[in-house]
């Protein structure tokens, strides 16, 4: 049984939303795609930031590119206060839960975006209480607003 739906989401037009509750640590969705080399990715003018990027960092030679229809994970957006991770390894990469999802709840992870000269290129939209304004992993946001650097009441 799928533990998820589609539907309109606040963050980016469509998400994925928890069909019933949801306990912490559950394997929701399985992320997949064609594994593929770096320099292929390199060369794929898809994978300019002009667009959505549905690519998924393997190691330092390859890449999983999640953008097929088929990859409803594809769906689940960046929050700065997620619900979810991706846990795995290869083409055996999970979407699961970091904490109890109540039903209807939207699902969302970390897309995990370094701080570089592009990060301005993707702004954020979740509106979560640590969200610095850009999808940038929780470990840098601290660089472009200093209230989220390393203290003890951040990640709680």
């Amino acid at each position: 049984m799928k533990l998820y739906k589609i539907g309109s989401s606040k963050i980016n037009n469509k998400g994925l939303f928890a069909k019933s509750n949801i306990k912490k640590g559950t394997k929701i969705i399985n992320y997949i795609g064609k594994i593929i080399t770096k320099k292929e990715t390199e060369q794929n003018p898809k994978f300019d930031n002009d667009k959505a990027i549905y690519l998924y960092n393997l190691t330092n030679k390859y890449d999983l590119d999640g953008d097929f229809s088929y990859n409803t994970a594809r769906l689940i957006n960046h929050s700065c206060e997620p619900n979810c991770e991706v846990d795995g390894k290869g083409l055996k990469l999970w979407i699961t839960s970091i904490k109890d999802i109540k039903k209807g709840d939207e699902l969302s992870y970390d897309y995990g975006f370094g701080y570089d000269a592009d990060y301005k290129q993707f702004p954020c939209k979740c509106r979560s209480k640590k969200c610095c304004g850009y999808i940038v992993r929780e470990g840098s946001r601290w660089r472009i607003n200093k209230k989220f650097k390393k203290s003890k009441n951040f990640n709680k």
